[in-house]
């Protein structure tokens, strides 16, 4: 992975990635709230809501090489929370483009939904 790398990425790619065999190389980061995490998430992600994550940022993410992939309801805040990482150094990281929501529609249709 380069700096100029992507801003964003697909459902299906992470898809992809997730299924992979071998040792993960990046971390799913949610940047929702904590009563949409407990309606559904990704399996091993790490909940970072947006609204607290300027104040967890140097707790969470502390090495600026590595592969993040952030997702939230719709892919609004993920685009926020990857701009704000990317302005503080972390050159590697990613939203999921249209969050949450399309990952139920391309990826794992029995997700609960809201």
């Amino acid at each position: 992975m380069t700096p100029d790398t992507p801003i964003e990425v697909s459902p299906t790619d992470v898809s992809y990635l997730m299924e992979r065999p071998g040792e993960r190389r990046f971390r799913i980061i949610d940047c929702r709230e904590e009563s949409e995490w407990h309606i559904c998430h990704l399996p091993d992600a790490r909940l970072v809501p947006l609204t607290r994550f300027s104040e967890l940022a140097p707790q969470v993410f502390q090495d600026t090489q590595e592969h993040l992939i952030i997702y939230c309801h719709h892919g609004v805040r993920s685009l926020r929370a990857t701009q704000w990482l990317r302005e503080h150094g972390f050159a590697h990281v990613q939203s999921m483009r249209g969050g949450i929501d399309a990952w139920a529609d391309l990826v794992e249709p029995e997700m609960p939904r809201y």
